[in-house]
């Protein structure tokens, strides 16, 4: 197995390169048994980290259909929201809310730009 250092890992992400993201893929499998949480706290938790991280739309719409999948809804994603809100702050909060909705499908609680 061949090593890429992480500029050219990072550069091959950012081109889309299919085996790079291959690769990200497989880091998730198995991490659910690996965690030793059930279902929903393992889901709850991802999301938290998401918001915790800024992360991108992408990220949420990849976590949370799974997520969705599995039985996590709005009323999840708001009670995580304000779990961490005096941590992460209330603009990580706010920058999530819109993501988390398209993730979950419920874009049409969003208002329209």
């Amino acid at each position: 197995m061949v090593t890429q250092t992480p500029e050219r890992t990072l550069g091959a992400i950012a081109q889309g390169d299919s085996p790079v993201l291959e690769e990200l893929v497989q880091m998730h499998l198995d991490t659910l048994e690996r965690s030793g949480l059930d279902e929903r706290t393992y889901h709850l938790v991802r999301l938290a980290a998401l918001v915790a991280m800024d992360s991108a739309p992408v990220s949420y719409l990849m976590n949370l259909a799974v997520a969705r999948d599995a039985g996590l809804t709005a009323a999840d994603a708001q009670g995580v929201c304000t779990a961490i809100a005096p941590i992460v702050g209330s603009a990580r909060v706010v920058s999530a809310a819109g993501s988390v909705l398209r993730a979950l499908g419920f874009e049409e609680a969003l208002p329209n730009n």
